[in-house]
């Protein structure tokens, strides 16, 4: 493990020593590859990034755990360096997301040209057998599964945001992929600051040997925070010089107190416009804060809104304001990168997805960022904002995950979000996600977080959030049916387990186990102790104090319920209550003189022993936690007839089961089992993508079910039916092994889907959705992923349909791609 030296929060690097500067020579010196590379780069590399480097030129993996915009990725651009030096070696480069994808292709295009690199992101198959594989994490993973040709020669995999194997829906594609990887493949796992790294590290060394650790909370351009309070930026922390590092500034303590009011001394207060509004707690609004931040030179920046629809609102509101804060020659430029980004879009389209208004956005400066918009204009928007033209972006959390969107101030209207259920304070993580966005190394000497005065702010609790990093990271791995039947195909059903065994789900339960076994010998201790306390001359206190407990339950029983029951009822409890007061008279300890001491002993010597019994199940729940679900999973498959038994008795697949192997999603099963039962065989190429749609759409916020009436007609309300009866069967199944179950089928984007797939206008699907146009892109596109899976291998009549409906939806703004 080789951690570098961390900093404090927002803290910048100190000049390196003499020591230092020597150390680092030499270690150039000894890795002349490393040597290479730093030659042919325009600056000069970070400590942790020239360790990391020379951690892969000695042949080993490494994990590198930084703050966002530190620089991460100059370790896996060495990366690639040193597989381009070996004329057969390969290495795969995944990324979370597809737009990360894209980005991160196009820039090593542009490095190595393009018959070098290729792009595969499930809709996007761009030269597969390149030196050079940009891939969405889940593509590697289904390699895996199927042995793919394209594996050959593989020395290097990059994991980009390794982070998101804490997601909670998709977090277990990269666990598969560590444990899956051939050994000799080095790994170059990439993750934000994570409080456990360590942890995650020892895992790593644990399940692919070699691997080092490097950890720097240094941010590469310090980080100013503030709180705007009216039109006043102050100071978050005390920048005097003569109090403690992260103390909070004096006057913001004194603001507070004033409730966002300087004092005023012997002059009438006039309250300036913006202290008028209802409401406003004497908050600027959002184009007199873009004109603050013009007036100081802290654009461009990025407001961070928890909503969609308050991006949107937040860009109308600065163009009803009339701000312009682009001069004429970028104006032209803007004007020239979009139209020629969106020639491909159709023009009855565009009026539809408010083109106009968004282009006059984009040419004063101002845009939206958001998973709604559609991914054609965010990756405009991306492009702009990189090339310095956008001056003010309003955007979601999403945009903090990764993009290469850096800005010179990033604004925090709220520190809390709606997260599905109530509204919740930001976590240290998330704040420290959002304001990694604050400063453009090379451009920057500094970057700025500003923080919207609102009524109630506690500025210590602000100092607090900025100060800590406690972003741990925690396994979200779980056993599926997919992955059950292509470990089995590969390793049987006892090597399998140990793999699942092996996992970083496992791996926290176990180091969880040993704290949990820790606390129950402690508390074993003092269960002895107070045993011995309540020991009593007369006979067993333990017998009698357990009378004691019952007698005080019944009653309390009896004073809850009350009249209930009716007076046979209330005799009989009453029977019950006499009968242990009578034997609790008649037991010898009921006359000891220290009778209330002991019982005083017995009360904590019980409560302690529910604690410690409780404790003691959760370690019987952790042991093998993982394996135990994989048994459950198996039982399930084996008696739905996909795992069977040979002569010798080993758990092999049926055919079936070699089907499902190729199924991937949350309804892998359910899709199994409808295709193998044909209930889809009676519909057409739209009802089966309505279908399909209703297999993988999530509603956001209702229950997702569409009434009858507006569901599509004709077979597919009968095979719709049908798969529901389906899915409570195996609902049903589930839970009687254990398992958690599923969500039912949504089913209100079907009709949509149904007549886009029909050929209808964008105008009419996204009405009748009520989606966003870049939330119907999304959905279009998982739907074609199942319709591909569906088309592969669904036998006959339904495996066409589904190759018919996949070419039906992927239509108009669904087809576009910026990368093809």
């Amino acid at each position: 493990m080789s951690p570098t030296s961390a900093s404090g929060a927002g803290g910048v690097a100190p000049e390196p020593s003499p020591a230092e500067r020597f150390a680092a020579a030499r270690a150039l010196r000894e890795h002349p590859r490393l040597k290479a590379f730093r030659d042919q780069l325009a600056f000069d590399l970070d400590p942790f990034q020239q360790a990391a480097c020379a951690v892969l030129e000695e042949g080993r993996s490494v994990l590198v755990a930084a703050p966002t915009g530190a620089g991460k990725t100059v370790v896996a651009e060495f990366a690639v360096f040193l597989a381009m030096f070996d004329p057969r070696a390969k290495i795969f480069y995944t990324a979370p997301m597809k737009a990360l994808s894209n980005q991160k292709y196009n820039e090593l295009v542009a490095q190595y040209g393009a018959s070098e690199v290729g792009l595969l992101t499930g809709d996007t198959n761009i030269n597969a057998s390149a030196r050079i594989v940009v891939m969405t994490t889940e593509v590697l993973r289904n390699m895996l599964y199927a042995d793919s040709a394209i594996l050959t020669d593989l020395r290097y995999v990059v994991m980009d945001e390794v982070h998101y194997l804490a997601d909670r829906f998709r977090g277990a594609v990269w666990e598969e992929v560590i444990i899956h990887l051939p050994l000799p493949v080095r790994l170059i796992s990439l993750s934000a600051t994570v409080s456990n790294a360590e942890e995650f590290g020892d895992w790593l060394q644990a399940v692919r040997g070699d691997t080092d650790v490097i950890v720097s909370e240094t941010r590469p351009v310090p980080l100013e925070q503030h709180v705007l309070v009216r039109s006043k930026l102050v100071d978050l922390f005390d920048s005097s010089g003569q109090a403690a590092t992260n103390r909070v500034n004096p006057e913001l303590v004194q603001l507070a107190k004033a409730g966002g009011h300087a004092p005023h001394r012997g002059r009438q207060h006039h309250p300036r416009r913006w202290e008028k509004r209802p409401g406003a707690e004497g908050k600027a609004d959002r184009a007199e804060i873009a004109a603050i931040l013009a007036q100081r030179n802290l654009l461009p920046a990025i407001f961070f809104i928890f909503s969609r629809a308050g991006c949107d609102g937040a860009v109308r509101q600065l163009l009803r304001a009339g701000l312009k804060l682009t001069e004429s020659w970028e104006r032209e430029e803007i004007r020239q990168i979009v139209e020629e980004r969106c020639r491909t879009l159709r023009d009855d389209d565009l009026a539809v997805l408010g083109y106009w208004e968004w282009l006059d956005g984009l040419q004063r400066g101002v845009a939206a960022h958001h998973a709604g918009l559609l991914p054609a204009f965010k990756e405009v928007v991306e492009e702009l904002f990189q090339k310095k033209l956008l001056k003010v972006v309003f955007a979601t959390e999403t945009l903090a995950l990764g993009i290469n969107m850096p800005a010179r101030t990033v604004v925090l209207e709220k520190l809390e979000k709606f997260n599905g259920e109530a509204r919740v304070p930001i976590t240290p993580g998330e704040y420290t996600q959002l304001t990694g966005r604050a400063g453009r190394r090379g451009i920057d000497t500094e970057g700025h977080s500003v923080i919207q005065w609102t009524g109630g702010l506690d500025p210590q609790a602000v100092a607090s959030l900025a100060s800590r990093r406690t972003y741990p990271l925690n396994s979200s791995f779980r056993p599926t049916y997919n992955m059950a039947v292509n470990l089995i195909e590969q390793f049987g059903r006892q090597r399998t387990r140990e793999i699942l065994e092996s996992s970083f789900a496992q791996f926290q339960a176990d180091r969880a186990v040993v704290d949990l076994a820790r606390t129950v010998r402690k508390q074993q201790e003092s269960l002895a102790g107070y045993e011995k306390s309540m020991q009593c001359h007369l006979g067993d206190f333990g017998e009698y104090a357990a009378l004691r407990r019952e007698l005080s339950d019944l009653e309390r029983e009896r004073a809850r319920t009350g009249e209930q029951g009716g007076r046979g009822e209330r005799d009989r409890r009453q029977r019950q209550i006499e009968g242990v007061r009578s034997r609790m008279r008649k037991h010898p300890c009921h006359g000891c003189a220290d009778r209330e001491a002991h019982s005083r002993w017995a009360e904590r010597w019980w409560r302690l022993k529910r604690d410690s019994d409780k404790v003691s199940r959760q370690i019987r729940g952790r042991t093998g936690a993982v394996a135990q679900v994989f048994d459950r999973v198996t039982e399930v498959l084996g008696e739905l007839g996909y795992l069977v038994k040979d002569e010798h008795g080993r758990l092999g697949l049926s055919a079936d089961g070699r089907a499902l192997r190729r199924i991937y999603g949350e309804r892998d099963l359910l899709v199994a089992e409808s295709l193998r039962r044909g209930l889809w065989e009676d519909l057409d190429a739209p009802a089966l993508a309505a279908m399909a749609c209703a297999i993988v759409f999530e509603a956001r916020r209702d229950d997702g079910q569409a009434p009858e009436y507006a569901l599509p007609r004709g077979p597919f309300r009968v095979a719709l039916e049908r798969t529901q009866l389906l899915w409570a069967d195996l609902d049903d199944l589930e839970h009687a092994h254990r398992l958690p179950g599923s969500n039912p089928l949504a089913t209100t984007l079907a009709l949509p889907m149904h007549k886009w797939a029909s050929g209808a206008q964008l105008e009419v699907v996204l009405r009748d959705a009520d989606l966003a146009a870049g939330d119907f892109v999304r959905w279009c596109k998982q739907t074609i992923d199942l319709l591909d899976q569906m088309s592969l291998v669904a036998d006959g009549q339904v495996g066409r349909t589904a190759r018919a409906a996949l070419d039906r939806v992927r239509r108009g703004i669904v087809a576009y791609s910026s990368v093809a």
